[in-house]
């Protein structure tokens, strides 16, 4: 078939292919036909008919931890060495030289122009949030939410550390704002001392508020971090029930066998959502000056959904110190989750882990192949995992409201101005 361009108005894509987890259905890949009309995916009559020859189908993504605010500042911002203290340093003295309005605003906009273009119909980002940032990128963020309405949806996260979440400190006036602007609570958890106290206070302002809440958590190799089973402990003493999410986890993979998988049992108890951040993760973790790394920092997902935890994939940074590259496009983090945490000679839903996973952990609409569902498509020429996965498929179609859009990416050279 021509991948150039689709016919319009009512069509009737044949011979495609989709997980079959996203049918409800046992299998991996298996056949579809799609008639698309009205902006919506029907199962009325046949329209003008196309061969895809085997092309692989997905509905568009949902891309759940990514940092809109930080992406894109590499060029005069690079990490020094690559370490994890090196990205904390050198974001901290960029926010505070350059994290205008006008800043965040534009290297946000690029971002989202890049991800519309992948396919991404859906994102939470987290926004660096001591202050006087909180004032600055939250309404930035509003602003762009309303402007993105019905082409990206968005969430909006604090970022904080932990040891500032207090009665008696600048957190209880974040939460405010994150409050105001429809946002999701959030905060980074390491070993601090009074840590339960913390966590105790930030799910009890979360509540007050009546706030979902996604943390970044225990993103170190030390096997002796484990604050994640404090979380969990928490959240089942209290009955926090409001949705939360964890990203990162890495220490998992450096602890004991039986204390990580008596972590995770809690994890799965207290329903607690878990997003991997592959990419990133091998960026950072296990870097020293002169010795190979050794381990992945990926976190333990085939034990985790082994437990019935909702387990997703997401982007994490763009082109910033934590992650030097990088292009908010889902298909390249799923190729890569597939070959860092070995998703591949396993169980043929992990799709869902792309797509209906962090859907459900945001609370976005669940991305669907049923009638009546939006025809917000991926279409790649790939017809089976191999071909996907071997190239990067830049010549994906991607449909949105039934119509083929434009995808043509944004020319980093727009940036340049801001780079000075």
């Amino acid at each position: 078939m021509d991948f150039r361009a689709l016919p319009s108005g009512r069509v009737t894509l044949r011979n495609l292919k989709t997980p079959a987890c996203l049918l409800v259905q046992d299998g991996d890949l298996i056949a579809v036909d799609l008639t698309l009309d009205g902006g919506l995916i029907t199962d009325g009559p046949e329209g003008r008919v196309v061969d895809m020859g085997g092309a692989i189908i997905l509905p568009t993504f949902t891309d759940m931890h990514t940092h809109l605010d930080k992406g894109h500042i590499w060029a005069r911002a690079p990490n020094p060495d690559g370490t994890f203290p090196g990205a904390l340093a050198t974001v901290g003295a960029d926010r505070m030289a350059n994290w205008s309005a006008e800043d965040v605003r534009a290297r946000m906009d690029f971002a989202l122009r890049t991800a519309y273009a992948h396919g991404t119909s859906a994102i939470r980002t987290h926004l660096d949030s001591l202050p006087p940032q909180d004032a600055i990128s939250f309404p930035v963020f509003r602003e762009l939410r309303a402007e993105w309405a019905g082409r990206i949806a968005l969430q909006g996260s604090c970022l904080v550390a932990i040891d500032n979440v207090g009665t008696d400190t600048f957190f209880p006036n974040t939460a405010r704002i994150v409050a105001e602007s429809g946002g999701v609570l959030g905060t980074v958890t390491y070993p601090v001392p009074n840590l339960r106290d913390h966590l105790l206070t930030f799910f009890d302002i979360a509540s007050q508020h009546g706030l979902q809440t996604d943390m970044h958590v225990d993103e170190t190799l030390d096997p002796s971090v484990d604050t994640l089973r404090t979380i969990a402990e928490i959240v089942l003493e209290t009955g926090f029930d409001a949705p939360l999410t964890v990203g990162h986890c890495c220490s998992l993979s450096a602890q004991d066998e039986a204390e990580a998988m008596r972590t995770l049992d809690l994890v799965a108890r207290a329903g607690i959502n878990v997003v991997s951040l592959p990419m990133c993760n091998m960026y950072l973790q296990d870097r020293h000056a002169g010795r190979t790394p050794r381990m992945r920092g990926v976190t333990l997902v085939h034990e985790m959904r082994a437990r019935g935890i909702n387990v997703s994939f997401a982007s994490d940074n763009t082109r910033d110190p934590f992650y030097a590259y990088g292009d908010l496009d889902m298909i390249e983090v799923m190729r890569e989750a597939t070959r860092i945490a070995h998703l591949d000679h396993s169980a043929t839903d992990w799709p869902r882990a792309f797509l209906t996973n962090p859907a459900k952990a945001c609370g976005f609409d669940l991305p669907s192949l049923a009638p009546g569902a939006p025809a917000d498509l991926v279409i790649c020429r790939a017809r089976s995992w191999t071909e996907l996965f071997a190239r990067p498929q830049s010549d994906r179609i991607v449909i949105r409201g039934g119509q083929q859009i434009d995808r043509t990416l944004p020319d980093f050279s727009e940036l340049d101005p801001l780079m000075s």
